[in-house]
């Protein structure tokens, strides 16, 4: 499948620690005395020169350019303007004047206090930030994606604003976190490495910063203003250089601290009520392992002590359920040192890999999808044409042959182009839907490989459907019964986004719009749910964003659905259509059910607990017999079973039955069969399932059939 084309090499250090929390409520009138018992005496010389010098200038070169800005803004027409609610009500404002926030006090006061952020014609505002005209506008609480990524992202200045102030460092980034939990800031601290230590210091300066109630303001600057404000910043330098001709600056400050941002913020620094730093790991600058070494501060907050409470709860629960320490109990997997980020599978976790790209296969064949197999290894001058070698090959696995450079491949769409393009194709067999379970190799970097969630070596049930324009609709209508099929399976609840054209896209403006319509028209013919998230679709086409909930509520995106014009343009893939003189080119689209085999299997153990389904299970039964007299019948009844087609083993040592139950309800078999004597005299068994105490009896034939009704039905 098609990764970002921009390489992305993290090395992470991650600390193991009891995460620290605290409530960030109503301030005594010495906000820090409430961390007295906590301060930390800190071994590192900040450079209070270099703050104060920075800090100062920053503030007076802010407010010189805010003061000319809002002088404009006074000079400016105040007209009248329209502003159209999602309800379909209008209420008046005044251009450059009124806000967002003056719309939202006039509707409710509730709304105004939990109001973070607003969307002014499907662009995200700032709650204060003046209208500019009439307009469509949307306001967003924390229970929004839109009002949880600001929040976090203003967190992550607040955090940012305590680390500079803490430790004098040099600020890089400061996101929210990809998954949508929390935040981020990575800065420069020369040789120092932050840990849980540091943790209580951080976390009383961003109380400092929340106890002032410091609102966020929002300027824009020119490239040589903005290069003039962070001078000092070679990190914030380097960032604004690469910005393009024609992209808008925008700086932020909250407090001391003034910040490159494209925003948008919320409101002030008192809406974080709840605030904790989570981990402390490495990174390099930009991707780069041959860069600056930075420290990366994570952090969550919430607008209240109960979600932050339930939060901690949460991450304590998923520790108890890490699929590493799962894995090891259950004998599933390991990594050896010999082969950092290429896992190795015993025998019990072949069985549920197996079993995952068995129930993906016999998809394929109801959904007309044909498997192949291509190379593990192509001659660089493939990924020049797909574009990789430009953008992503300090990620590959790359090696000399007979004076010529190739590489792994990191992903199957460039092959499967080769196979399109191998002879004439006709309209007849499209739409042609290739699959490919191939072996990937992506060149992480040590320190970014996280248990099998992050490797180097894997499998995807990656497919790409060759199509013509008319048949995306379709396509992606079956791709999307396809994912919700098999999420349904695995007990997994899933959000559905629409990411459309971003600023910078290839391709006319005319099929994007017929693409988008297409997507849209599939989505609404789910009856799911969906969102549209503008402006981030790939630079190749639109997309479709699949996030899943497990059983721990956390989120993750595994299924991937993508449309793309670009690959299809340069491997110049072309098939003639009714009128045979004529050529035209194929629709390609990028998708997986699973996304990574390996990933998918961790994110599985880890939503059921360790407690596999009986389809999935390498453990389905285990006859145990009572005595050495129903032995030799225990033996017969695993061999039954066995021949079924079934995993079953027999508990033949001299322990007493009810050991010997406790100890197969422990390693997790789906059914713990009893027979003693009288289950030899009668041909029967005694049935107990793994988490009941109850039991019954059965026959064999009778036990049979019920496991075949279980597995069909992905019990």
């Amino acid at each position: 499948m098609p990764s970002t084309l921009s390489a992305t090499l993290l090395r992470r250090y991650s600390f193991c620690f009891q995460p620290v929390f605290f409530i960030l409520s109503k301030p005594s009138s010495s906000p820090l005395r409430l961390f007295s018992a906590f301060t930390m005496a800190s071994s590192h010389s900040k450079d209070e020169a270099y703050l104060d010098k920075v800090i100062e200038k920053r503030i007076k070169l802010f407010q010189s350019i805010q003061s000319q800005q809002q002088s404009h803004l006074q000079s400016l027409s105040h007209d009248p303007i329209k502003i159209t609610l999602p309800d379909g009500s209008v209420k008046e404002g005044k251009k450059w004047v009124s806000s967002p926030m003056d719309i939202a006090q006039g509707i409710s006061k509730s709304l105004a206090a939990n109001a973070l952020i607003s969307s002014v014609n499907g662009v995200l505002w700032d709650m204060n930030r003046p209208l500019e005209g009439d307009c469509e506008l949307k306001i967003f609480t924390f229970d929004s994606d839109e009002g949880r990524d600001t929040f976090w992202h203003s967190s992550a200045h607040i955090l940012g604003q305590s680390l500079e102030s803490v430790y004098g460092c040099k600020l890089c980034i400061g996101p929210c976190t990809t998954r949508g939990e929390g935040f981020y800031y990575d800065a420069f601290y020369g040789e120092l490495g932050l840990n849980e230590d540091h943790f209580k210091q951080i976390e009383a300066g961003a109380l400092k910063a929340v106890a002032e109630k410091q609102p966020f303001e929002r300027i824009e600057v020119t490239r040589e203003q903005a290069i003039e404000i962070f001078s000092e910043n070679n990190f914030k330098v380097e960032i604004i250089n690469d910005l393009p001709a024609d992209k808008t600056i925008t700086v932020y400050r909250c407090g001391p601290l003034v910040d490159l941002c494209r925003g948008p913020h919320i409101p002030n620094t008192s809406f974080v009520k709840a605030f904790a730093c989570l981990k402390a790991s490495s990174a390099y600058w930009r991707g780069n392992k041959d860069r600056e070494s930075l420290q990366r501060v994570y952090g969550i907050s919430y607008p209240d002590q109960k979600r932050l409470k339930e939060y901690i709860h949460q991450l304590e629960e998923a520790k108890k359920y890490d699929h590493r320490l799962l894995g090891t109990k259950q004998e599933l997997f390991f990594c050896h040192p010999l082969s950092p980020g290429s896992w190795f599978f015993l025998p019990h976790g072949t069985r549920i890999y197996s079993k995952l790209m068995e129930f993906i296969r016999n998809e394929y064949w109801r959904r007309g999808y044909q498997e192949v197999k291509s190379p593990n290894i192509y001659n660089m001058n493939l990924w020049e044409t797909s574009g990789h070698a430009a953008n992503y090959k300090e990620n590959m696995f790359l090696f000399e042959i007979e004076k010529q450079e190739f590489g792994l491949k990191p992903m199957n769409c460039p092959g499967h182009c080769l196979m399109f393009q191998h002879r004439v194709r006709s309209y007849r067999e499209l739409p042609l839907r290739l699959a490919d379970f191939g072996v990937l190799h992506r060149n992480e970097a040590s320190g970014a490989l996280t248990g099998l969630t992050r490797v180097r070596r894997f499998q995807q049930d990656d497919a790409h459907i060759f199509c013509r324009e008319s048949q995306i609709k379709e396509e992606v209508k079956g791709v999307l019964e396809f994912i919700d099929y098999a999420y349904t399976v695995f007990g997994f609840t899933y959000d559905l986004k629409l990411s459309t054209r971003p600023e910078k896209y290839l391709g006319d403006l005319a099929t994007w719009e017929r693409a988008e319509a297409a997507l849209t028209e599939a989505l609404n013919l789910s009856g799911k749910p969906w969102q549209i998230n503008e402006g981030d679709g790939a630079f190749y086409g639109p997309k479709i964003d699949i996030s899943v909930s497990d059983a721990l509520n956390r989120k993750f995106q595994c299924a991937t659905l993508q449309l793309d014009f670009q690959l299809p343009e340069r491997f110049k893939l072309e098939y003639s259509a009714e009128d045979e003189a004529k050529r035209e080119k194929p629709v390609m689209i990028h998708r997986a059910i699973l996304g990574s085999v390996e990933r998918m299997f961790a994110i599985l153990l880890e939503h059921y607990k360790g407690k596999w389904p009986l389809w999935l299970s390498p453990r389905q039964a285990i006859v145990c017999p009572v005595s050495e007299k129903s032995q030799k019948y225990a033996i017969e009844v695993r061999d039954r079973i066995h021949e079924a087609g079934y995993y079953v083993d027999v508990d033949l040592t001299d322990r007493k039955i009810q050991k010997k139950v406790r100890e197969a309800q422990l390693a997790q078999y789906n059914y713990i069969l009893v027979v003693g004597e009288e289950e030899l005299n009668t041909k029967q068994v005694s049935v107990r399932v793994r988490d009941k105490a109850d039991h019954s009896t059965m026959s064999i034939d009778g036990l049979l059939q019920h496991f075949e009704a279980e597995t069909a039905a992905f019990h």
